[in-house]
């Protein structure tokens, strides 16, 4: 959906950015590359004079990539790249590491080779440029993105193992491409019938008329280290700045008087400032009540917006509050709301010449996607995961979940076990609020081909995120389209409210804005309404803080669970929620953590890996509530649709008389064929100790622990359990050896 910045300029506290701000300029950016990295001259031959000036440059554009000039990122200190912090090598890293960004940065198009940085940087630094290069290719810094060069690094062969992604958003579209040049095999299961999720441009068409226009997310925000900047870049699309000018309109088509808008957005922003001061002078308290009740009790503290004209500016403002968080005031938390604000990306905001679909296509070409499954059931353990869309199973050793936090809060997908409490609580904590909007095909541009947003009061403050602000798609989109927003409480009655009202709604605003200048503000030829609070795939728009939550909810939700369970999604990154870079970061993110996390397992194998288990305690135990043979202290399970002698089942041998407690009752199993099972039975009235010597001495069966024989089998107890309950049309789906192909 909408980024705080997507539609404009300063993302929290206004869409309209002061001219004296100094934006960022991709084409200066990659002139200064160019002059400094263009060429040939190898950096171990150049002058001090030219290393001192170089290294500068390269530390400049790391910086504007994300990187602090003379630190290491945490994730850097994680990884280890260097052996002593503070030191000569630290700082010989940090140059190596620019040096690498920048080269990069350079030509974004291209896979850039460790042996090419070799040829610039002294032979001395061999571990250096090792550390620094994986560390930049494994997290997603360097050589990642949509570009066509790169197929040739792209390993055909996945030998890394499997791994289900769940929701082809801009996180698991970026998750998806990164683990297959990472050598994994993956498959891509998707609700939809196309990509995106909530990034969703949609063709509007009509009387000669054609125009792209975003129903989800719409705007990049910031270019500084702006992974879909570079995608752009990649796809050569141009962008288009989002320009300053957002005049403010009166109901009655009058301009807002420029001294009295200025004056009222000063004091807005000077509320907001106290409102830090007031939750650094409550400490912890400040978490237990939301920021409305702060600002209305400052406003009138203060004397902010008394009169009647003043206070419908201010509450412009804080409909384009609720708008950046997706969320009503009176349920944003006081002490956290802007927690990600020091992470903001710098530079200018564009929209995306043809649409963002654009950047959803290339993300999706090639990738093993699945449309139409919705997934109702994951079952992960220390086997493998198991994914059940309707009648099929699909597994895999490791599975990334990155559908919206909305879906998570619903509990529409079920989780076998259960995700831990920490987890659950954080999705609980956490709001997820709405945006909504209505989009028009008209036939001319009525409203000026000069401005790329304005914005309208309302009358009453219960109003205030009524179509309060217009972004105009006619620079970018084909043709003459306007897009209405509206969030806040307005944004929750908007999706029980029928279409043919709000479009009256709408035009009656327009109308009201353009009639009395004599513009003629025409019938749209298309009107399409959005409804993302009731999309069962999304149940909202974004995250954001809600009172009682925190920063530290986003880190909770992105923990793995089990080294098998990852999430992904803008609602996992504490740096850059409610944003489309966010969710894409999330994704090149969660990849490295998979990778990581394979590369430890297979470095340190305490068991052999089983792929497919997803089954848990509970299961195994409702299959032996009803046994097919029992013998004495052993009981058998077996599949009912083959009556094979050579098919696998289940043993249990319960060792003591409380039977009936099971918290004392110690139980062993083994996996055994019904010819063997057979052989136990014709033992007849033996003891059960003779029937265990026999079990074990003569058919040379191993008898496990429960968590042992979940891991073991636990594709047999699934098959077994799923074969009971009558999914005889049940098709369980595997990743193929040796490509990433799938078979039902």
């Amino acid at each position: 959906m909408e980024t705080p910045a997507s539609e404009g300029a300063a993302p929290r506290r206004t869409l309209r950015r002061k001219a004296s701000r100094k934006n960022y300029d991709e084409n200066a950016m990659d002139e200064l590359i160019e002059e400094h990295l263009g060429g040939n001259l190898k950096k171990k031959f150049k002058t001090k004079q030219q290393l001192e000036k170089e290294t500068e440059t390269e530390a400049l554009i790391a910086l504007s990539v994300g990187f602090p000039i003379d630190e290491l990122l945490e994730e850097e200190i994680r990884a280890g790249v260097v052996r002593d912090l503070g030191g000569k090598e630290q700082n010989d890293y940090i140059v190596v590491r620019n040096h690498i960004v920048a080269r990069w940065r350079s030509n974004v198009r291209i896979w850039l080779l460790k042996d090419q940085i070799r040829e610039t940087v002294s032979s001395d630094c061999e571990h250096l440029i090792s550390a620094a290069y994986d560390f930049l290719l494994f997290n997603g810094y360097i050589n990642f993105g949509v570009s066509p060069l790169f197929a040739p690094y792209i390993p055909e062969d996945g030998t890394e193992g499997s791994v289900i992604v769940v929701g082809a958003g801009l996180a698991g579209l970026a998750a998806a491409r990164q683990l297959l040049s990472f050598g994994f095999k993956v498959l891509v299961l998707e609700a939809r019938s196309r990509p995106g999720g909530r990034v969703y441009t949609q063709k509007m068409t009509g009387q000669d008329r054609f125009a792209a226009v975003e129903l989800g997310g719409s705007v990049i925000t910031g270019l500084h280290a702006n992974p879909l900047g570079v995608l752009a870049r990649q796809l050569s699309i141009p962008l288009h700045k989002v320009r300053d000018n957002c005049p403010l309109y009166n109901s009655d088509g009058a301009i807002v008087d420029k001294v009295a808008d200025s004056n009222v957005e000063f004091g807005f922003n000077k509320l907001l400032d106290k409102v830090t001061e007031v939750r650094e002078m409550m400490d912890g308290a400040a978490n237990k009540i939301s920021l409305g009740e702060v600002l209305e009790t400052l406003r009138v503290l203060y004397g902010v917006a008394k009169d009647s004209e003043e206070r419908k500016l201010f509450d412009w403002h804080l409909a384009n509050l609720e708008y950046a968080n997706a969320g009503c005031l009176s349920n944003l938390s006081a002490a956290y709301w802007d927690q990600d604000d020091p992470y903001e990306m710098g530079g200018d905001h564009c929209f995306l010449a043809g649409g963002n679909w654009r950047l959803i296509n290339a993300l999706a070409e090639g990738l093993p996607i699945i449309y139409g499954k919705r997934v109702d059931t994951i079952k992960y353990g220390g086997g493998g995961v198991e994914v059940i869309s309707g009648s099929q199973i699909f597994q895999a050793d490791m599975i990334l979940c990155t559908v919206p936090l909305g879906v998570l809060k619903k509990r529409s997908i079920k989780f076998e076990p259960e995700l831990p409490r920490r987890k659950q609580a954080a999705i609980d904590r956490l709001g997820f609020g709405l945006l909504n909007k209505v989009a028009m095909l008209f036939p001319s541009v009525f409203w000026g081909e000069e401005l790329d947003t304005f914005g309208c009061l309302s009358e009453s403050s219960i109003n205030r995120g009524e179509f309060f602000l217009f972004y105009a798609y006619h620079t970018v989109s084909g043709g003459p389209a306007l897009v209405a927003l509206v969030a806040g409480e307005a944004a929750q009655r908007f999706e029980c409210t029928e279409p043919s009202a709000l479009l009256h709604s709408v035009l009656k605003k327009l109308r009201g804005i353009y009639d009395p200048k004599g513009v003629v503000v025409p019938d749209p030829i298309q009107t399409i309404c959005t409804r993302w609070g009731s999309d069962p795939l999304s149940y909202g728009s974004y995250s954001h803080v809600r009172v009682g939550s925190s920063g530290v909810d986003y880190d909770i939700l992105a923990e793995s669970v089990s080294n098998r369970l990852f999430f992904a999604g803008e609602a996992t990154t504490r740096q850059h929620p409610a944003t489309m870079h966010g969710a894409y970061l999330s994704g090149l993110r969660e990849a490295s953590r998979i990778l990581h996390v394979a590369n430890v397992s297979r470095s340190n194998p305490k068991k052999p890996v089983q792929r497919y288990s997803g089954v848990n305690i509970d299961v195994l135990e409702d299959l032996f509530k009803r046994p097919d043979i029992v013998t004495g202290k052993l009981s058998f399970v077996f599949n009912p649709l083959t009556e094979d002698p050579k098919s696998f089942g289940l043993v249990r041998v319960c060792f003591d008389n409380a039977e009936e407690d099971s918290a004392i009752r110690l139980e062993l199993y083994a996996i055994l064929s019904r010819e063997q099972a057979q052989k136990l039975q014709e033992l007849g009235e033996s003891s059960n100790e003779s029937k265990l010597v026999y079990l074990i001495n003569t058919l040379g069966l191993k008898l496990m622990g429960v968590n042992s024989v979940l891991d073991t089998g636990g594709a047999l107890i699934s098959m077994i359990a799923n074969a009971r309950k009558g999914r005889s049309r049940t098709r369980v789906v595997g990743l193929l050896q040796g490509n990433n192909a799938f078979f039902p």
